[in-house]
């Protein structure tokens, strides 16, 4: 098994009247972090699957006697699939503050759904994570770095969910497409009750074949029938379930640097290669440079989440077509990356950004230098 690196966070708080609240997209392995937390801790522990209908039914019960019987002698109870609890912020407010012995580790699939349910009756009370899929800090745990650039064609193609690790290829696409057909919008179809669920399917494609490029909320509309409203609605919900995620464009308000029309990314390229039934190798795509900017940029990511580090992301862009790929601000610093798949492919910083912003710093990331960008510079 590969070990999360958010055990190691989240351990770190537990017992420190805190309910710990653990999200993450389908798949992505919140259950199997949640029962190795409790696998390593000598406390008294409870796993509820609230997948059972008498568990949600207790669990539901504003009855605090009811309640802590049903909780009690347990000193650490993880709560899987917590959003399936009617009044589950509510119902974990009142063991907070009336149990405060009791560690609460709840997990959930969609954060729109979970959160708005807990958002406001756990203000101050919870600490919140994401899990995302496996991330290139923690398949090295596996892999050394010979291995990992001979499985770095695969991570392209098939992504890192913990389900298609090390499987052929046969199985691995077949476990994407299972994901992406059954899981991966699922929650978005129960609790937004669409009319034409194949619209936000459409939308989807869309955005998996203009991965890398910035997002024109009016084209997308004017292709699915949709207006700019119910496709800004759509992203929204899509980011909100761990799809996608967008950067921004990055601006002094300088009127000839671009900032409006965000860029947007999967987090998992399995995913977004199964949108489009691609799982063709390398060397017969035409979309590698899309492929590699989606993949650094969301190991990073994933890197900065695991690793508490929390920081303003962007790209940038001006009028004259000059662009960097990915920056990060930090503390009053910039650090801009470019990715380019191809070693031998020469770029330097544009002129107008480094004139702009001096003492940015500047770094090109390709195939042969990624490792430590993407493990922890």
């Amino acid at each position: 098994m590969i070990k999360r690196i958010l055990e190691k966070t989240i351990t770190k708080e537990l017992f420190k009247k805190k309910i710990i609240i653990i999200y993450g997209a389908r798949q992505v392995g919140k259950t199997t972090l949640a029962k190795e937390i409790i696998k390593n801790t000598k406390k008294k522990t409870k796993y509820i699957d609230c997948d059972l209908f008498e568990n949600r039914q207790i669990l539901s019960s504003q009855n605090l006697s009811k309640l802590k019987k049903f909780l009690s002698p347990h000193d650490l109870i993880v709560i899987d699939e917590a959003q399936r609890v009617k009044n589950i912020g509510l119902n974990l407010k009142i063991i907070h503050d009336h149990c405060p012995e009791i560690q609460i580790i709840a997990t959930g699939s969609s954060s729109f759904d979970l959160a708005n349910e807990i958002n406001e009756p756990l203000t101050g009370r919870a600490f919140d994570y994401m899990l995302p899929p496996l991330s290139l800090e923690e398949i090295k745990q596996k892999l050394d770095n010979l291995e990992l650039m001979e499985n770095l064609e695969n991570l392209l193609i098939f992504g890192s969910y913990p389900d298609i690790f090390d499987e052929n290829r046969e199985r691995a696409e077949k476990i994407l497409n299972s994901i992406a057909s059954n899981y991966l919008y699922k929650d978005i179809l129960e609790f937004e009750r669409l009319k034409k669920p194949d619209q936000l399917l459409n939308m989807l494609q869309l955005l998996a074949l203009q991965i890398g490029g910035e997002v024109s909320f009016s084209e997308i509309g004017g292709k699915l029938g949709l207006n700019t409203v119910t496709v800004q609605k759509y992203i929204n919900l899509l980011e909100k379930t761990f799809v996608i995620f967008s950067l921004g464009g990055f601006s002094r308000n300088l009127r000839k640097e671009i900032r409006r029309s965000p860029k947007i990314y999967f987090w998992d390229l399995g995913i977004r290669n199964s949108l489009i039934r691609n799982f063709n190798p390398l060397n017969l795509r035409s979309d590698i440079g899309s492929l590699w900017e989606n993949f650094c940029i969301a190991e990073r990511m994933k890197f900065n989440l695991n690793n508490q580090r929390f920081i303003n992301t962007y790209f940038w862009r001006n009028y004259y077509g000059q662009e960097i790929d990915y920056i990060e601000e930090r503390g009053g610093e910039l650090n801009a990356f470019e990715f380019k798949w191809n070693e031998n492919k020469k770029t330097k910083i544009p002129k107008m950004f480094s004139d702009t912003y001096p003492g940015s710093n500047f770094s090109f990331i390709n195939k042969g230098n990624f490792d430590e960008f993407l493990c922890g510079k």
